[in-house]
């Protein structure tokens, strides 16, 4: 028998207890998280229930969890209301992906410097970046409007996504400074003596190690300019410019003003599909990006 053999019996037999049965704590501990994902996974499974009801269905009373018969009348009517579907989801994914990039192209050099250089009030600086966290930005949109009227940023993609840049960046610089000051200055030291420029170091050595990082600013970024309802409601007035969350609102009305809640409800889980699609594929960087720089 090899040693690998002798060492893997071994382990196994330290881990597993006597009797071949897992301790309670561990039973406890799975049905701790079975519950926890059914009560975070009903709220979805309740909305794509109602969305394959019927009208009446969905608008019986007293109301039934389980439709009658499945009917896909709903997600007819949310891909083609008004403008259509595909014009809403396009100018939600195009006005995110401009708010990912201002939000990495401004926080990654801001973060790199707060973590970096030695400089007077730089600390009063960071929190002087952080301090509109603190300021509901309800309470901006409306100066914003007025100065985007005078430069011709109303009704415009570029503007919305300079808002929600405005509105994502104190959070993206506080999570990149954390992330440049988690990696070795040792790492700093070695490039400083082959050469680097401080611009080279910045390029080639920091933004490859902070790529969880990165990835975790535009997971927020996204999230965020995906499902910001209001400012999209003010500074866009042609149905063509609208975003999803403004579909939300528009398609819910049904008839003599009641509640579509079947068509509601088919735009709540088609809204929901991009956001976990992106966040599926990066969460492997999300974990690690947000505990960059919490332990020292």
């Amino acid at each position: 028998m090899t040693v690998a053999a002798l060492t893997s019996e071994t382990e196994q037999a330290i881990s597993t207890p006597r009797g071949g049965r897992a301790p309670p704590g561990a039973y406890l501990a799975i049905a701790a998280c079975v519950a926890v994902i059914a009560i975070m996974a009903a709220p979805m499974a309740l909305s794509f229930l109602a969305s394959i009801k019927t009208a009446a269905d969905a608008s019986a009373i007293p109301p039934h969890y389980l439709p009658q018969a499945l009917s896909f009348e709903n997600y007819a009517k949310v891909i083609h209301f008004q403008a259509g579907l595909a014009a809403y989801v396009s100018n939600s994914g195009l006005v995110a992906l401009m708010t990912i990039a201002a939000c990495i192209v401004l926080a990654a050099p801001a973060g790199y410097g707060l973590a970096r250089f030695a400089m007077r009030g730089k600390e009063v600086a960071f929190l002087g970046l952080l301090a509109p966290i603190m300021i509901p930005y309800q309470a901006l949109l409306t100066p914003l409007y007025l100065d985007f009227a005078r430069v011709g940023l109303v009704n415009s993609h570029l503007g919305l996504a300079i808002v929600h840049t405005i509105l994502q960046l104190p959070f993206s610089i506080f999570l990149m400074r954390n992330s440049f000051e988690a990696i070795p200055r040792e790492i700093e030291e070695a490039a400083m003596v082959d050469g680097c420029s401080a611009w080279k170091r910045f390029t080639r050595v920091f933004l490859p190690l902070a790529v969880p990082a990165i990835v975790t600013v535009s997971l927020f970024a996204f999230i965020n300019s995906w499902n910001e309802f209001l400012a999209a409601l003010i500074f866009m007035n042609r149905e063509t410019s609208f975003t999803v969350p403004i579909l939300l609102v528009s398609v819910r009305i049904g008839n003599h003003g009641a509640v579509d809640w079947g068509a509601l409800q088919a735009s709540v889980v088609i809204s929901i599909i991009p956001c976990l699609a992106v966040y599926l594929a990066l969460q492997r960087y999300y974990v690690s990006g947000l505990l960059s720089g919490a332990v020292k």
